[in-house]
């Protein structure tokens, strides 16, 4: 779990360092057995959030950790990052509310950054 919070922590810092909007950390170790943690962002245009993609797949990288799967990359609507421990997704504003992911997984706990 100390690695989950630490890619989590890194994801978390790559979309801040990139104006991510609206992060948001939900540890769902306890709902789910797909990950530990699902960080959730949104960008406001297809570049920007094609860039929090980069970042975060970049630091990640940098700190040891393997992309798993990626999906999305080309649409620029909703990007997925599946790095095994956690799953960074990526929205578009109006997809973000369209698909209302924390709504789904409500079940899981909300995470303040600085419990990371």
């Amino acid at each position: 779990m100390e690695q989950a919070k630490n890619m989590a922590h890194l994801a978390y810092q790559a979309l801040d360092d990139k104006k991510g909007e609206d992060i948001r950390v939900i540890d769902i170790s306890q709902v789910s057995v797909v990950a530990d943690y699902f960080i959730i962002a949104n960008g406001n245009s297809d570049s920007q959030v094609r860039a929090l993609v980069d970042n975060v797949e970049e630091e990640l990288e940098k700190a040891g950790y393997t992309l798993k799967q990626r999906e999305g990359y080309n649409g620029g609507s909703w990007v997925l990052l599946d790095f095994g421990d956690i799953i960074v997704h990526i929205f578009d504003k109006e997809n973000r509310v369209f698909y209302d992911l924390e709504r789904i997984w409500r079940d899981g706990r909300a995470v303040d950054i600085s419990e990371l």
